[in-house]
């Protein structure tokens, strides 16, 4: 009589490691939310001095607004400084202070530079040339995204919400003519019919040069602003 050697029972089952929730970014819209409609309060503003002839000192109608102190590129330093600030007080703050700070600074002077040695090489036309900027300010935009993600996922928002009611403006003064600084066309720019002036004027611009800077410029204001409530908490 053969006997049958003893079953083998089988190991236990492994558990399965626990899936750990990803952790919560920073909440977008309710920081983003304040900036964005302070910056379109503004554009509308300059619209409309602009429109109703109030002081060209402040409501220039020169091409690219004459450096007229209401506007909203001079917001993009105080928005930086803004969601720095409450980023770090809400604990998005993660990684080296330093490098917030700096990576942007880099990223703002080099890139500028390069884009200006290349038009100066290059000799591109207006279109060409516009591009060339374009690609330099997102690269910097790149960069400074890089230094503190958080602070970046709030900043692009924000740029975008800022430049898009100017690249609807844009049109609706360039096919309107209004005579303002946004369908004023700068020096040297080629004759196009209005679609296409609106395009290389209004979209390309708005889309990539300044929301490059708006991101840009943001973020190295934006880590001066992370120090600030990192000292407080």
């Amino acid at each position: 009589m053969t006997t049958r050697p003893p079953a083998r029972t089988a190991p236990p089952a492994r558990r399965a490691a626990p899936v750990r929730p990803a952790a919560p970014g920073p909440p977008v819209w309710a920081l983003v939310r304040g900036p964005a409609l302070l910056t379109l309060a503004v554009t509308l503003l300059r619209l409309l001095g602009e429109r109703r002839g109030w002081s060209p000192s402040s409501f220039s109608t020169l091409p690219g607004g004459g450096l007229a102190p209401v506007g909203i590129t001079w917001l993009v330093p105080l928005v930086g400084l803004y969601l720095g600030w409450r980023l770090a007080r809400l604990g998005f703050a993660a990684g080296s202070p330093r490098r917030a700070v700096v990576w942007p600074a880099v990223a703002l002077a080099t890139a500028p530079l390069l884009a200006w040695l290349l038009d100066r090489l290059l000799r591109p036309g207006w279109m060409s040339a516009t591009v060339l900027w374009g690609v330099a300010s997102l690269a910097a935009a790149a960069v400074a995204f890089s230094a503190w993600p958080a602070l970046g996922r709030t900043l692009l928002p924000y740029a975008l919400a800022a430049r898009v009611p100017v690249v609807i403006v844009m049109g609706l003064a360039i096919s309107g003519g209004w005579g303002t600084h946004y369908d004023a066309e700068p020096p040297g720019f080629p004759p196009m019919p209005p679609l296409q002036r609106w395009v290389w004027t209004g979209l390309v611009p708005q889309c990539t040069i300044w929301t490059g800077f708006t991101v840009a410029a943001g973020a190295l204001c934006g880590g001066l602003g992370r120090l600030a409530g990192s000292r407080r908490r």
